[in-house]
């Protein structure tokens, strides 16, 4: 089993987005590399502990790899706007890649610097994941429990992130 910390915006699409693909065992919404210990998510939306709303993506990676993650991750996210995804403003709302280890980090890099080439502008953090405290159970699988709940990211993304499990395990 491996693991990647991916903050795209709101964490409810984002996890709803992971938790489709082929490999992806488990997920787990949270708060990650901020400054206040066992954050609520109303000290998240202050926007003063440093949090990012993120989802610990847990992957087989016989099944899936990394990069094919981060491909879909990128599908729905904009890498240029700084502090914001959607309709959503604010410095949870940062777009940021967080790995555990460094053969992680060399893979995700690798791909960042592809995906740079793309835009006039980057603000996608790329570093290691220094805390991570899981939300409140309400925001675990929220749109499971709430299908018509919101969600920044379009039919269409989705439907392109559908697409990758027809591909093979390969980069």
């Amino acid at each position: 089993m491996s693991e990647i910390y991916l903050a795209g915006g709101c964490f409810w699409g984002m996890e709803k987005v992971f938790r489709s693909l082929n490999g992806v065992i488990a997920t787990t919404v949270g708060y990650a590399n901020g400054t206040v210990d066992h954050p609520t998510y109303e000290q998240v939306c202050t926007d003063t502990t440093g949090h990012r709303e993120t989802v610990k993506v847990e992957y087989d990676p016989d099944q899936i790899s990394l990069t094919k993650i981060l491909r879909a991750y990128f599908i729905c996210i904009d890498p240029t706007r700084e502090n914001g995804q959607g309709h959503d403003i604010g410095s949870q709302y940062q777009t940021g890649i967080y790995t555990t280890d460094d053969d992680s980090l060399a893979i995700v890099n690798r791909v960042v610097e592809k995906e740079k080439v793309n835009y006039p502008r980057f603000c996608t953090e790329v570093m290691p994941l220094k805390n991570f405290w899981p939300a409140e159970e309400y925001h675990q699988n929220y749109l499971e429990k709430n299908p018509n709940g919101y969600c920044h990211i379009s039919n269409a993304e989705y439907d392109l992130v559908q697409a990758l499990n027809l591909e093979g395990n390969h980069d």
